[in-house]
């Protein structure tokens, strides 16, 4: 049970264990890009290229039919991963293993909907994968298997998340043929990742040039991260904290270093609606008085 294409090593690796994958369950086909055509997920491409009966409701949550349909399966265990569906207890209790969870990070710390951004725009120094048996709570259940992965002062959430990918894959086969005990979560530390919004991705630029650097190595590609030139918003898809200072927002050098409440933050690649994006210092060129412009 997953859907977007964090989950697909996952369900890769319990075919090549030889594991009798009996359905996949993800959400339905929706509009993308930008001519809005109806795509199915990344699961579903996978699990459709290799000939795996499929489901795609978009709720279950209330849905008896689909209840009993799960219930059908006769599962020994169901493995979820960033599946985007909550599942209600009479689907957590039909397998006889449970319903094993694949969580980006190392629980009780960062559960919910974003974990792997949390953790960078957090300044942790290491994420990592929970295997969990599932109940009812957010992300609450008993602990089977946890690993960690480090954390970089230059990781972005692309590289994280291709990371803990492979890790939840490697681990949910492990789990599956160890069958560990489960341990309870501590509570004491215990932190949440709401899920995000494009709001988030504001740059405030009274803020510390280390906490935006961390918020654009979170926050790319999704929700993104934004400026205001104007009255016109600018996407900062890149860039580092640098040497400078200044009125916060005011650009500071032709290479596109903008002041920060404290400290100083390059700008290394940018992009204007409707544009291209560009390397920092060739698209602060492009405006018009660049050099006297401030960000909002």
């Amino acid at each position: 049970m997953g859907s977007p294409e964090f989950a697909v090593p996952a369900l890769r690796a319990l075919r090549d264990a030889g594991h009798d994958i009996v359905c996949v369950y993800s959400q339905p086909p929706r509009p993308a890009g930008r001519g809005h055509a109806v795509k199915a997920s990344p699961v579903q491409q996978a699990a459709e290229a290799m000939r795996l009966k499929m489901r795609t409701p978009a709720r279950v949550k209330r849905d008896v039919t689909e209840h009993a349909a799960f219930a059908a399966l006769d599962l020994d265990a169901a493995v979820v991963a960033a599946y985007g569906l909550i599942l209600p207890p009479p689907m957590l209790e039909a397998p006889r293993l449970g319903c094993l969870n694949i969580h980006a990070s190392l629980l009780p710390r960062w559960r919910g909907a974003a974990p792997i951004q949390a953790a960078i725009l957090a300044g942790d120094t290491e994420s990592g994968i929970t295997i969990m048996r599932m109940d009812a709570g957010l992300d609450t259940g008993p602990m089977l298997l946890r690993a960690p992965v480090p954390i970089g002062d230059r990781t972005t959430t692309p590289e994280l998340h291709d990371a803990l990918a492979a890790l939840g894959a490697r681990l949910i086969v492990e789990a599956l043929a160890g069958k560990p005990s489960p341990v309870p979560q501590p509570e004491p530390g215990a932190t949440y990742a709401p899920k995000l919004t494009k709001e988030d991705g504001k740059l405030d630029w009274q803020r510390d040039a280390v906490a935006l650097d961390r918020q654009v190595r979170a926050l790319n590609p999704w929700p993104g991260t934004f400026a205001m030139l104007g009255a016109e918003p600018i996407k900062i898809l890149a860039g580092c904290p640098a040497e400078g200072r200044g009125d916060p927002g005011r650009v500071l050098g032709a290479d596109f270093t903008v002041a920060c409440g404290r400290g100083a933050f390059r700008v290394t690649r940018a992009q204007r609606p409707g544009r291209p994006a560009m390397e920092g210092a060739a698209f602060l060129r492009g405006v018009p008085d660049g050099l006297n412009q401030t960000l909002q």
